[in-house]
């Protein structure tokens, strides 16, 4: 029997600035799949055909005003901001941490300024979709996904090669 590993601290940066003391939550990008069912002939049920990752987005709170991030609204480009999530998850059994990073680029596709009263705290919530996902546990490769450039790895296995190189990439 064990204890799970819990999320002790966190950090998150944005394009290499530390938001530590700043962020409140982070909502961790939700991976799906998009799956098509099909069924034809001599077919006894519907099989789900694999068509590729949905939609990715991370969001988050801060405590406060960040200009930094404000200024990143209405980005030109899919890629144009660099979040990166730092996660200690700990042991409770044996006090081992694990490392937990999580690496987007994208842009954000709203800023939700909160409210505003007079001695109240004040809360900002970031939805920034992502057009690059890598997620890395004590330095070891789980996903990388890059929606550009057709690359989906899982445990290190680029398992769209094939794909890139059947159609001449």
């Amino acid at each position: 029997m064990g204890m799970p590993k819990k999320l002790k601290d966190f950090n998150l940066f944005d394009s290499g600035n530390s938001y530590r003391g700043e962020v409140e939550e982070i909502t961790l990008p939700k991976l799906s799949r998009k799956m098509e069912e099909y069924r034809a002939a001599g077919m006894t049920g519907p099989v789900s055909v694999d068509l590729g990752n949905e939609a990715i987005t991370l969001e988050w709170t801060a405590g406060g005003l960040l200009l930094d991030a404000l200024l990143q609204y209405g980005a030109r480009t899919h890629n144009a901001t660099q979040l990166r999530f730092a996660g200690a998850y700990e042991d409770d059994d044996d006090g081992t941490v694990s490392a937990v990073e999580i690496v987007v680029r994208g842009r954000h596709k709203e800023i939700d300024m909160g409210n505003a009263k007079n001695g109240d705290d004040t809360k900002q919530k970031y939805t920034t979709t992502c057009s690059y996902y890598k997620l890395t546990i004590d330095n070891k490769p789980i996903y990388e996904f890059d929606f550009i450039n057709g690359v989906e790895k899982i445990g290190g296995k680029d398992t769209n090669a094939s794909i890139r190189r059947a159609i001449g990439l």
